[in-house]
C-alpha cells in the first residue's frame, strides 16, 4: 500500500489492523476509531488528510510515524507520498482562513470573491470545520442572529467542497439513518409545495387546487418531530462536547421556518391564493436548503464528535419523543431497553436520581410546591402519604391527613365512588400502586383569548 494524503483510514486499518491501537495511542483525538461505528461511518469517508486535520497535528509527520509502524511491526516499510509544502495546513490554521471569508462576506464581501478565494486557500472543507468556524465567530462577539443570516452564504461559499463529499452511511435504526430517510420525504413534500405555488401564481386556484395544498401541508406537519428530536436529542449531545454554535444557529433556522409554514397555512386557510404563491416558494427553498445542511454539514460533524453509546442515548430518547415523518428501519442493535444501564436510588453528588433526571431533596420539594396544581398521592394500601403545599390550594388539606385511609378522607355518600376509582388504577404489570390526585383551577386558563406568549404576559 502506498502512503499518502489520499489514503482511507478504512483501507489503512483493514490491511494493518494494529494501526488501530498505534493511531489511539498517537493523538487522543484518534481513539474514536476503536468505536466500531466510527470505522463503519467516519473511517470509510475520512482519509490521512481528514485526520491530521481533525487532531491538529502535520500531515507529513502522521505519514511519516504510519510508515515507520508498519515498518516496525511488518519488516517492509511502504512507499510514501509526501505532501507538498502549500498543503501543511492545521485545522487552526484553516479555520482562521475559513473566519476570515465570512468576516469579509458579512462586512459585505462578494460572495464570487469569497468563493474564488476559498478554492485558492483551501483544497477541501470538513463538516468540522464549519462547525469549528461558526463556533468561534459566536465566541468572538458575533451575535448567533448574524451567523444564522450568514448561514446560507457560509454553505453557498462552500457548496462546491461540500459537494464532493460522499454521503454518510450509517446501518439502519441509527438515528442519522432515520433522519436520512425524512428528509427524502421533506425534500420530496418541499418540491410539491413548490410547484402547487407556481401554479396558484398562474391562477390556478380551484377548490381542488387548494385540497391538494392542504394534502402537503398535513404531512409536512411532521417536520415539527423531525426537528424537536434534533433540538431535545442531538444538540444536547453536541453541547456536551462543547459544539454550541451550530446547534444554535441551526435551531434559529427551524424556527425561521416554523414560523414561515405557519403564514403560508394562514394563507392557504384564507384561501389567499396570492399570498401563497409569494410565500410558499421561499419556504419550499429553506427546507431543502435545511436537508442539505443536515447532510453535508451536521450529520458528518456529529458523527465524527459522538460515540456509538452516545448515539444509542439518542436512538433511546428519539423513541420516547416518537416519529413524525419515517420510523427506523430497524432496531438498532446497542438503541434496546435493556441496554440502559440501571440508575442507582442516590446518585454519587447526593442527589436523588429519578427516572429522567437527578434533584436534591430540597428542589424536589420546590418543584412540587411551585406547581400550579394541587396533588396528593395514595399508597398501595390506600394510606394518604403527600399533599403537596402552595399558596393557591384548591381542597384543604393538614398534615393530620398524612397516614390516614383515604376513604375516611371523603364523606361516607361518596367512598363508593372513591372507591371505584381506586380499583381502576393500575401498573403495566397489573399491581395496584396507588393512585395520584390532580386538581386545578381552570378558570383563568378559559379565560385566555387570542394569541398567548411567555414574555406577552405582565408578571403582576
Amino acid at each position: 500500500m502506498k502512503l499518502s494524503a489520499s489514503t482511507r483510514i478504512h483501507d489503512l486499518l483493514e490491511e494493518h489492523a494494529f494501526l488501530e491501537d498505534f493511531l489511539a495511542g498517537y493523538d487522543a483525538k484518534f481513539e474514536m476509531l476503536r468505536s466500531r461505528m466510527a470505522r463503519a461511518t467516519l473511517g470509510r469517508l475520512a482519509t490521512l488528510k481528514v485526520a491530521a486535520g481533525i487532531a491538529s497535528i502535520d500531515l507529513n509527520d502522521l505519514l511519516e510515524a504510519v510508515a515507520a509502524e508498519i515498518e516496525r511491526r511488518t519488516g517492509s516499510r511502504p512507499d510514501l507520498e509526501r505532501s507538498a509544502e502549500g498543503e501543511r495546513q492545521t485545522r487552526e490554521r484553516r479555520i482562521r482562513v475559513l473566519e476570515e471569508i465570512i468576516h469579509d462576506l458579512h462586512d459585505g464581501g462578494d460572495l464570487e470573491r469569497a468563493r474564488s478565494r476559498f478554492a485558492e486557500a483551501i483544497e477541501d472543507v470538513e463538516a468540522s470545520e464549519i462547525a469549528a468556524m461558526e463556533e468561534e465567530l459566536i465566541r468572538g462577539g458575533m451575535p448567533v442572529s448574524e451567523v444564522q443570516r450568514l448561514c446560507d452564504v457560509h454553505v453557498s461559499a462552500f457548496r462546491q467542497a461540500l459537494d464532493e463529499h460522499q454521503a454518510v452511511e450509517v446501518p439502519p435504526g441509527h438515528p442519522v439513518h432515520t433522519y436520512v430517510a425524512e428528509n427524502r420525504i421533506l425534500t420530496r413534500l418541499a418540491n410539491a409545495l413548490g410547484s402547487l405555488a407556481r401554479e396558484a401564481g398562474r391562477g390556478r386556484d380551484a377548490p381542488e387546487r387548494f385540497a391538494s395544498i392542504e394534502e402537503v401541508l398535513r404531512d409536512l406537519d411532521g417536520i415539527e418531530s423531525h426537528y424537536q428530536r434534533k433540538e431535545n436529542q442531538l444538540f444536547p449531545l453536541l453541547e456536551r462536547h462543547g459544539v454550541t454554535g451550530p446547534p444554535q444557529v441551526m435551531w434559529g433556522v427551524h424556527d425561521q421556518i416554523r414560523a414561515a409554514l405557519a403564514s403560508v397555512r394562514e394563507a392557504v386557510a384564507q384561501r389567499d391564493a396570492e399570498s401563497f404563491s409569494s410565500q410558499a416558494p421561499a419556504l419550499a427553498r429553506d427546507i431543502v436548503e435545511m436537508v442539505y445542511k443536515e447532510e453535508k454539514v451536521l450529520f458528518p460533524m456529529s458523527l465524527e464528535t459522538l460515540s456509538e453509546e452516545e448515539w444509542a442515548e439518542v436512538r433511546r430518547g428519539e423513541d420516547a419523543l416518537g416519529y413524525g415523518l419515517a420510523q427506523p428501519a430497524a432496531s438498532w442493535p446497542s438503541a434496546r431497553p435493556e441496554a440502559m444501564e440501571a440508575v442507582p436510588a442516590m446518585s454519587p453528588e447526593g442527589l436523588l436520581a429519578l427516572r429522567t433526571g437527578a434533584l436534591s431533596l430540597d428542589q424536589v420539594n420546590l418543584v412540587l410546591t411551585h406547581l400550579p396544581v394541587d396533588l396528593s398521592f395514595v399508597d398501595e394500601t390506600d394510606t394518604v402519604r403527600f399533599y403537596s403545599e402552595g399558596p393557591d390550594r384548591i381542597f384543604p388539606r393538614s398534615p393530620a391527613v398524612i397516614g390516614r385511609k383515604v376513604q375516611a378522607c371523603h364523606p361516607p355518600k361518596s367512598v363508593h365512588v372513591v372507591q371505584s376509582i381506586l380499583d381502576a388504577v393500575r401498573d403495566e404489570a397489573g399491581a395496584y400502586r396507588g393512585c395520584l390526585e390532580v386538581s386545578q383551577d381552570v378558570t383563568p386558563i378559559r379565560a385566555l383569548t387570542g394569541e398567548q406568549r411567555l414574555l406577552d404576559r405582565r408578571m403582576e
